[in-house]
């Protein structure tokens, strides 16, 4: 994409751009790209990079696309941030494939590029990931269901309430994650729907929204009203399908799993909406990318992973009020101590 930089500049301008520290206080400018500014995810992630920014006078810019998969405005928006001078971008993406040329072009002119939540492919396009560990946070609530239905779960209809249709990384490793949990063979660990078990009743998409959620869980009630399981890609998505049995009079035949652990969610668990969530930490993930670009500014080094992976894991944990047999977890009061949103 050929993008002079004044066009880049006003399309930024209409992401809107916020400043955490003063400029004149910073000798460290740094950029934040996230794929909404309305998910609460997001908006902690938001707070967590702002504040740490504050902390360390790092000057940030925070961008953030129309739409979950609006990969375009988050291209504007790494070119803004070259033109700006930024040291680091800390960048959840949209599109983890489309949007390498455009992070290679930022490291190319010396920019540290930090993939927060969603790792790129591949994986190394970027300087370094700070994520949860999605495949595992999908493990977590597959055994969860699995254990929970007990002998059940070997006739069990499943419903996927994915994300976007270009499948991100974290899309796909908490889909994969799941079945494997559950113990269904997930067979191309990098791809979604090219399953063969009986059980999966189909995929849609839900754009990581509540209205999505809804409109998805009514296409796939559609095509089999016996699902008896759903796995959504977030709890914004759990919500709208908990909304779309309910008015179909099936809210208490459904076993929903999800991960984020948001505030709003962990309620959820609470009230029983949501069975079990995996819950991951937004605001560390960006607050330790702040940290990350302002010592990269400062001596040159780089961010390491955690010892025995690809990328700097930021934690999980399971939470639930009906912990099963063999499955690690906390309770949603301990959920709440640590929620965000």
């Amino acid at each position: 994409m050929k993008t002079t930089i004044v066009s880049a500049a006003l399309g930024a301008l209409a992401l809107g751009v916020v400043f955490a520290a003063p400029a004149e206080a910073a000798d460290v400018s740094a950029c934040l790209i996230t794929k909404t500014d309305t998910n609460p995810f997001f908006v902690k992630m938001k707070e967590g990079a702002t504040a740490k920014a504050a902390e360390l006078g790092v000057e940030l810019k925070s961008y953030a696309g129309k739409i979950d998969g609006d990969s375009e405005s988050q291209v504007a928006a790494i070119e803004t941030c070259i033109a700006d001078g930024a040291k680091g971008i800390l960048l959840t993406a949209s599109d983890t494939k489309g949007i390498v040329p455009a992070v290679q072009k930022a490291r190319d002119a010396g920019v540290l590029v930090i993939a927060l939540d969603t790792p790129l492919e591949p994986a190394d396009a970027a300087d370094a990931t700070f994520a949860t560990d999605n495949l595992l946070a999908g493990k977590l609530i597959g055994q969860w269901a699995a254990a929970t239905l007990g002998d059940k779960a070997k006739d069990a209809k499943v419903a996927f309430l994915d994300l976007t249709p270009s499948q991100p990384t974290v899309d796909v490793l908490r889909d994969q994650g799941f079945m494997i949990g559950f113990g269904i063979d997930p067979k191309d660990p990098n791809k979604i729907g090219d399953e063969d078990d009986a059980r999966i009743v189909g995929h849609d998409v839900t754009n990581g929204n509540e209205e999505g959620g809804r409109t998805a869980m009514e296409n796939l009630l559609q095509k089999d009203p016996s699902i008896n399981v759903v796995h959504t890609i977030n709890e914004p998505a759990a919500a709208g399908a908990y909304e779309a049995l309910k008015a179909v009079g099936k809210e208490k035949d459904v076993l929903i799993v999800s991960v984020d652990g948001g505030c709003p969610g962990v309620k959820n668990v609470i009230d029983g909406v949501i069975g079990a969530t995996s819950q991951q930490y937004p605001l560390l993930m960006a607050s330790l990318g702040i940290e990350a670009i302002k010592k990269f500014a400062d001596t040159g080094e780089k961010p390491k992973p955690t010892e025995g992976k690809d990328f700097f894991d930021t934690g999980v944990s399971l939470v639930t009020d009906k912990p099963a047999a063999g499955v690690e977890s906390i309770d949603t009061k301990a959920g709440t101590e640590k929620c965000w949103g």
